[in-house]
């Protein structure tokens, strides 16, 4: 059977940034491995961020309601069942609710293709201290059955940040009526680029916990919204000033996080940004856009910003 992990997280927790480290650790035991983008959005940008890995890369786009975005994921999942991968490494949205992940592998034929492997949850060690209550419901679905909780930006969370996160973590889970509370030894706290040996053979070891917890419809009421921005011309200071005004101007929504690319003269440069930080940085090969994420998105007002 094919093991399938699945690589959960908030938006801009850097569930991608940590997928291209996990991977080129599975690629070097020297297995076959197919990367699931299981994305919310009708655009997957965090795609062509891993297209140099060189390994398979498959797409669940959303841009449709919570079924049918079910039903695309278990169609796929179907279509990949019998090419013989060592293992599937599902990277779903920040908006995702694990169950469906869990579920999916109960139904025929999934049951007999695929088992699953490791949840690896991915929090920002600078994650806000208040959310939305859909946002903190789904903080704690995605940790609620990780078999391991990795810390991304380790080097610029203190140990008392890391600490309030992750009371913050398990009183998200408490909110939710499960009975899990983590401590230190459920958490990976290490800076990536330093990760060792016996990091990576925790990491190997992870699996997932099944824990019970209030199920709530958030999916299903589609409070998260993406505007998109295709083709449009704009200057990179331009960009990253509407930027923060979006994040720090109620009027505009509750923005989450913008992403996109923009074109250069010799290349491309990834846009990534977050309430505490935009990180801008060169790549390869992009596509001329960018998305803005949240919700109760005021799109009249956010377009304006960047006409």
């Amino acid at each position: 059977m094919t093991k399938i992990d699945l690589i959960t997280g908030f938006l801009g927790a850097g569930k991608t940034t940590f997928i291209r480290l996990y991977v080129k650790h599975l690629l070097a035991q020297g297995l076959r491995v197919c990367i699931l983008e299981n994305d919310y959005g009708a655009v997957n940008v965090d795609m062509m961020l891993l297209t140099d890995l060189g390994c398979d890369i498959e797409m669940v786009a959303g841009g449709c309601d919570y079924d049918c975005h079910k039903r695309r994921f278990r169609t796929k999942l179907i279509a990949m069942g019998m090419l013989g991968y060592d293992r599937v490494i599902v990277e779903p949205s920040g908006i995702f609710d694990v169950d469906e992940f869990f579920d999916a592998l109960q139904e025929e034929p999934l049951d007999r293709w695929y088992e699953a492997g490791h949840v690896i949850a991915i929090v920002d060690a600078r994650l806000p201290e208040a959310l939305s209550e859909d946002s903190e419901y789904l903080l704690a679905s995605e940790i609620a059955d990780s078999g391991l909780v990795v810390f991304s930006h380790a080097k610029e969370g203190s140990l008392d940040q890391i600490s309030a996160v992750l009371d913050h973590i398990n009183r998200s889970l408490t909110a939710v009526s499960c009975r899990r509370k983590l401590s230190e030894k459920d958490i990976l706290v290490r800076p990536w680029d330093a990760l060792s040996e016996e990091d990576w053979s925790r990491i190997d070891r992870s699996e997932y916990r099944l824990s019970d917890h209030i199920k709530k419809q958030v999916m299903e009421k589609n409070d998260y919204e993406t505007i998109y921005f295709m083709n449009h011309k704009i200057g990179l200071s331009d960009l990253e000033s509407g930027i923060r005004t979006l994040f720090f101007d109620p009027r505009y929504g509750n923005v989450l996080r913008v992403k996109g690319f923009l074109p250069q003269e010799n290349g491309w440069l990834e846009v990534n940004a977050t309430r505490d930080q935009i990180d801008v940085k060169p790549i390869s090969e992009g596509q001329e856009i960018f998305i803005v994420i949240g919700e109760e998105l005021n799109e009249p007002l956010i377009r304006q910003v960047f006409a």
